[in-house]
């Protein structure tokens, strides 16, 4: 990608609050697709190798592209690297790719990071809700057009699945389980014999072919998205379960990485609103730390912990560590940031259950109480503050 095409998508996109991984990423993916030119499935802009590279990056190692290019590929999904290899056979096999887990655990984010590098672009997306129709995972129509006319190609409106299947590029369906059963029942015909039939268009010319049905071109496939944990899904039929491959994306195990991932979030998100995260370091692994013991019921030291109904995630707590630094940059007023860490906490905690309030109390007098008693200056601070949980 050349400078000038570099400033005009940056010009394009300025005015985004979020920026698509095709866009905010466009300089790695142009590049990736250079280094390595070794064999690609049909219809992919990267090989299978370098599509992981670009996911889990390169480990702070500058790599040598063509014409004297150097970058660093940066880590974007901090996760298992095996999982994400796994993710990427399916998806070269052209088989449905199933991610699940808790909420907040960044299947999202994997699914629109995997389908920016395979097909060049994550926006072929279908949000999946009690209310989702059928039409919106196969097609519609421009009804003013279909009235005037009668059923025509131009008349047709194309879902973000069927586009994909077109265009031999990846679909996304997000909280697949949200989706009723019958809406769901409408993608096991069209995961295993990938094609779309139209009646409508049968016989009709600029049909695909007489009988009016799309087929999928090769390179086709789907990722979907199921937060199994949350009230409201529908379960999956077992003939759909068996047109994909599941994939269980868990909690981050390491603190520091998770730490780490929060801090640039955070940091992210207050330099979209002009503003410098200045949350100190030490207090940042406090939080993290504090989500990752009530999330599994456990302390570092052993100590057992009454685990909330709430997921503890990590999104959540990037959601609190955004909070803390914008209340840092905007309304300093002397006030220690880790001041606010308690209010902060029990607005996160208590939001499924009134009876987490009490669980979250627990934790400051079990893990909390017991670090400050053993002189850990922050904690002492934090223990302090119990009263300010109510």
């Amino acid at each position: 990608m050349t400078d000038g095409t570099a400033r005009e998508r940056h010009d394009m996109v300025a005015g985004r609050q979020m920026e698509l991984p095709e866009d905010r990423y466009a300089r790695e993916l142009a590049f990736l697709a250079g280094y390595d030119e070794g064999p690609r499935p049909p219809g992919w802009r990267l090989t299978p190798r370098a599509v992981v590279l670009f996911v889990c990056g390169s480990d702070g190692a500058e790599l040598s592209g063509p014409a004297g290019q150097r970058l660093v590929v940066s880590r974007k999904f901090v996760g298992d690297r095996q999982l994400v290899e796994r993710c990427v056979v399916t998806l070269a096999g052209e088989r449905g790719l199933l991610l699940v887990g808790e909420p907040g655990t960044a299947k999202s984010m994997l699914s629109e990071l995997l389908a920016a590098a395979v097909c060049g672009t994550s926006a072929l997306t279908v949000q999946g809700t009690a209310g989702t129709t059928e039409d919106q995972l196969r097609y519609g129509w421009n009804y003013a057009m279909l009235l005037a006319k009668g059923p025509s190609r131009a008349a047709l409106v194309p879902s973000p699945v069927l586009t994909a299947m077109t265009r031999g590029a990846v679909a996304r369906i997000e909280e697949v389980t949200r989706c009723l059963p019958e809406v769901q029942d409408s993608l096991v015909s069209l995961l295993s014999e990938r094609r779309i039939s139209v009646p409508e268009l049968a016989g009709l010319d600029g049909a695909d072919g007489a009988d009016g049905t799309v087929h999928a071109v090769p390179g086709f496939t789907l990722i979907a998205t199921a937060n199994l944990r949350d009230r409201g899904v529908s379960e999956m039929s077992a003939a759909l379960k068996r047109r994909f491959n599941f994939e269980k994306v868990g909690p981050i195990d390491d603190l520091a990485a998770e730490t780490d991932l929060v801090r640039r979030q955070a940091a992210s998100a207050l330099a979209r609103s002009g503003a410098a995260f200045s949350v100190d370091d030490t207090v940042l692994e406090a939080l993290v730390t504090v989500f990752r013991e009530l999330r599994s019921g456990r302390s570092a030291e052993g100590w057992e912990v009454e685990r909330p109904s709430t997921v503890m995630s990590t999104a959540e707590a990037v959601q609190v560590a955004t909070s803390m630094g914008i209340g840092a940059a905007y309304l300093a007023d002397g006030r220690d940031v880790v001041r606010t860490l308690p209010g902060h906490l029990l607005g996160t905690v208590r939001k499924d259950d009134p009876a987490d309030h009490a669980r979250l109390l627990g934790y400051w007098d079990g893990p909390v109480r017991r670090r400050a008693e053993s002189g850990a200056g922050l904690w002492r601070t934090l223990w302090e503050l119990r009263d300010d949980l109510g």
